[in-house]
């Protein structure tokens, strides 16, 4: 789905412009090639904070359940409906019922 990664990018940058604080996304899609870095969580929290994020096609109920309940839940904006949870120094982007992104908030 082409629609995906600009519509990514318009959210962050109108976050951004918001004021948002967002800083970067951590689960930005691997490069080709890179299944190794895709597919695995090597990295210690320490040393990768996406390791500690809600990864992309969790649904809501299953980051509820592992994360446990976000700070704030915003509204479902437009169509396909995106929402944002704000947890503690990140973000999660939700298309429907399944994330399409984590994003560190500064």
């Amino acid at each position: 789905m082409s629609y995906r990664k600009p519509l990514i990018a318009a959210l962050l940058a109108a976050a951004a412009a918001a004021g948002w604080g967002v800083a970067a996304a951590a689960n930005a899609p691997a490069a080709s090639g890179d299944a190794a870095a895709a597919a695995g969580e090597t990295a210690s929290a320490a040393q990768n904070p996406s390791a500690t994020m809600p990864r992309r096609g969790m649904t809501m109920d299953s980051v509820a359940k592992r994360f446990g309940d976000p700070l704030k839940k915003m509204p479902a904006v437009g169509k396909p409906p995106i929402t944002r949870w704000q947890y503690p120094g990140y973000i999660v982007y939700f298309e429907d019922q399944y994330v399409i992104d984590s994003v560190v908030a500064s």
